[in-house]
């Protein structure tokens, strides 16, 4: 049994649910709306300010979404309430990170510049602090969205693991591998 699916999501005051017949969950709160499609198998319950999710048999499939689409109305609550946050930082020499509105330009030591557009819905600004590597922060409600464009901005360079230069999520962790031994 799926115990993430059982469990009901609780609504905080300011947000708003509807569930249309097609059955697409709405949400709506203070930080703005977020829209979901659920598999027509999946059955939504609204009971006193919380929301449930029923499935039909123990299919593996049914298993699956029931504890998915449950994970994804939680945070698409907290989304609305809270907002997501990502941050990245720049870790190398001359590596460096500038915005002018969604549009995102790095200089991650190619022989160009790499302009990279963030979607319409994330909130993007960039920090360049004296002794400190640049930053680049993503806000917004989605948070796979969010999850989304940090995952491709971080593979435009990826941390090598021998020096540990390249863009990475602040607070990872890169192991490191020793280099080759030195020369008799």
């Amino acid at each position: 049994m799926s115990r993430i699916g059982k469990k009901p999501v609780s609504l905080p005051k300011g947000v708003t649910v509807s569930i249309t017949s097609d059955n697409t969950l709405t949400v709506k709160g203070p930080k703005g709306e977020l829209k979901q499609s659920v598999d027509r198998d999946i059955k939504i319950e609204m009971k006193d300010d919380e929301i449930s999710f029923l499935r039909p048999t123990d299919q593996i499939r049914h298993r699956a979404l029931h504890g998915l689409y449950r994970s994804i109305a939680a945070n698409m609550v907290k989304g609305v309430t809270e907002g997501y946050k990502r941050e990245l930082e720049l870790i190398g020499v001359g590596f460096k990170a500038s915005n002018q509105g969604n549009l995102l330009d790095l200089a991650l030591g190619y022989s160009h510049n790499i302009i990279f557009e963030i979607p319409k819905e994330l909130k993007l600004a960039t920090a360049q602090e004296k002794g400190e590597n640049p930053k680049i922060i993503l806000e917004g409600t989605d948070k796979q969205l969010i999850g989304q464009v940090a995952a491709k901005i971080r593979g435009l360079r990826k941390p090598e693991p021998y020096k540990g230069k390249g863009v990475r999520y602040v607070g990872e962790v890169v192991r490191k591998k020793a280099g080759k031994a030195a020369g008799k």
